[in-house]
C-alpha cells in the first residue's frame, strides 16, 4: 500500500513551532492549494482547498524558522487522520499531511508581494498534540542537519 501527498501552495499563516512532552519539535501550519477551470458557459471557476500540515523533528524546526504566511512551498508527506475526545467529551477528527520534505519555491521577498491572499478560515486544534511520526519517517530519522531548508 502507498500513502503519499505532494502539494504546492501558499501558507495560510505563520507556522506554530511546538514541542511534544518528550521534547520533539513540531511545526503546525496550513496551506492553500487552488484549482481553476472553465464551466460549461466559459466562466472561470476557482476552488481553494485548505490543508493542515505537521512537520516533526529537524524539519519542523526548519519550517518554524524559515516559513511565513503567504510563502509558496512544496510539501511532500503522508496523509493521516487522527481522532480524539475534546474537553466536552465530543469525538473529533482531523486529517493532516505529515511532512517528510519541504522546498521553498520563491525568494523571501516574494511572499510579501502576495496582496490578495486571505487568512486561513479553519480551526486550529491548538490543544491537540499530534501523534509522533511513524518509525523510519525521514522527518525524524533522516539527516537534515546539513540541509539549510
Amino acid at each position: 500500500m502507498y500513502n503519499k501527498a505532494m502539494l504546492i501552495g501558499r501558507l495560510g499563516r505563520d507556522p506554530e513551532l511546538r514541542y511534544t512532552q518528550s521534547g520533539m519539535a513540531f511545526a503546525v501550519f496550513t496551506m492553500a492549494t487552488n484549482e481553476t477551470w472553465k464551466d460549461k458557459e466559459g466562466n472561470k471557476q476557482e476552488r481553494t482547498e485548505w490543508h493542515r500540515v505537521i512537520a516533526f523533528g529537524r524539519l519542523g524546526e526548519i519550517c518554524g524558522q524559515y516559513l511565513a504566511k503567504g510563502r509558496l512551498v512544496f510539501i511532500e508527506g503522508r496523509i493521516q487522520t487522527r481522532e480524539w475526545v475534546d474537553k466536552d467529551n465530543i469525538k473529533r477528527y482531523t486529517t493532516e499531511i505529515v511532512a517528510s520534505e519541504m522546498k521553498m519555491l520563491e525568494s523571501k521577498g516574494a511572499a510579501s508581494a502576495v496582496s490578495a491572499f486571505q487568512d486561513d478560515p479553519g480551526p486550529t486544534d491548538a490543544d491537540v498534540i499530534p501523534s509522533p511520526p511513524m518509525a523510519g519517517s525521514p522527518s525524524v530519522d533522516g539527516n537534515l542537519d546539513d540541509v539549510p531548508f
